[in-house]
C-alpha cells in the first residue's frame, strides 16, 4: 500500500473523552472512539445536519495540526472559538514516508480567513479573495493550496456552500487529480451529490447509527435529489399550500 497521511482515526488510550463532553455522545463520534476510523485515499462524509460530519472532519484536521478555522498545518488563525475538544483525544496513525503538509477549508469560517490573510501577507503576494465571488475564492483557494507539488491532507467541510453545480465538477476534477497524481489524501464532508461521487472515494454516511460505508447510489443524499428531481411537486406538497403550488 502506497503511503497515506493518516491511515486511521482512533481514540487516545491515555487520555479518554470526559463523560459530560457532548460530542461523546453523538453516535458517529462514539463510534470512531470505539472502533477507530480507517481513512483510504479519498474519503467522503454524508448525513443530514448535526449528524457529526462537520464535528469528525475538523477534529481530524486539528489533530494533525491545522487551525480550527482553516488553513494550513502551523495556522492559528482563529475568530471566536466553537469547535469541539474532540481532537485531544484522536490519535492519528500515520505512515512513514507520507506527506506532512496539508490543508483545511472550513466553509463557515472562510471569510474572516481571507481577511487574515490580507492582514498577514507572507512571502508571496496573495489573492485578493474577497473581491472574487463566493465560489471562486472558493476554487481559487482549492487551487492555490491543494497543489500536486505540495502533496498532504487536504479536508474539506462542506465546500459545496460556496459553489455551483458547475464548480462542485470543477472541485472533483482537482480532487482527483490530486489523489491520482500525488500521495496526497482528501477528506471530505459534504450535502452534495457531485461532490460524494468523487472517483474512487470511501463514502460513508453519518446518522443515528453512527458512520456505515454506503455505495454512492444508495445514499439516501442521492435518493432524495433524484426523487426531487423527477417529480419537484411530490416533495414540495408536504411544506408549500397547494395554491401556492398552482401560482
Amino acid at each position: 500500500m502506497s503511503p497515506l497521511p493518516v491511515r486511521r482515526v482512533r481514540a487516545q488510550a491515555d487520555d479518554p473523552v470526559p463523560a459530560d463532553a457532548w460530542f461523546g455522545r453523538v453516535p458517529a463520534v462514539a463510534q470512531v472512539l470505539r472502533e477507530g476510523w480507517p481513512l483510504d485515499r479519498v474519503t467522503v462524509l454524508v448525513g443530514d445536519n448535526g449528524a457529526g460530519k462537520s464535528t469528525l472532519v475538523e477534529a481530524v484536521a486539528m489533530a494533525y495540526g491545522m487551525g480550527a478555522e482553516g488553513g494550513s498545518t502551523g495556522s492559528r488563525h482563529a475568530t471566536r472559538a466553537s469547535e469541539s475538544g474532540l481532537w485531544r483525544h484522536l490519535h492519528l496513525d500515520r505512515d512513514i514516508g507520507a506527506p506532512r503538509g496539508g490543508f483545511f477549508l472550513r466553509s463557515e469560517t472562510m471569510h474572516s480567513f481571507y481577511s487574515y490573510l490580507e492582514d498577514n501577507p507572507g512571502r508571496r503576494p496573495e489573492p485578493v479573495f474577497h473581491e472574487m465571488s463566493h465560489g471562486e475564492s472558493f476554487l481559487e483557494l482549492v487551487t492555490s493550496r491543494m497543489k500536486p507539488r505540495y502533496p498532504g491532507l487536504f479536508v474539506l467541510d462542506e465546500p459545496e456552500s460556496a459553489l455551483s453545480f458547475t464548480g462542485c465538477l470543477s472541485l472533483v476534477a482537482h480532487l482527483t487529480t490530486l489523489v491520482t497524481a500525488t500521495p496526497s489524501q482528501v477528506l471530505l464532508s459534504t450535502h452534495s451529490p457531485v461532490l460524494a461521487a468523487v472517483p474512487g472515494a470511501t463514502v460513508h454516511e453519518v446518522g443515528e447509527w453512527g458512520l456505515r460505508t454506503c455505495d454512492w447510489e444508495d445514499l439516501d443524499l442521492v435518493r432524495g435529489y433524484r426523487g426531487f428531481l423527477d417529480d419537484p411537486r411530490r416533495y414540495l406538497r408536504h411544506i408549500v399550500d397547494d395554491a401556492d403550488l398552482r401560482d
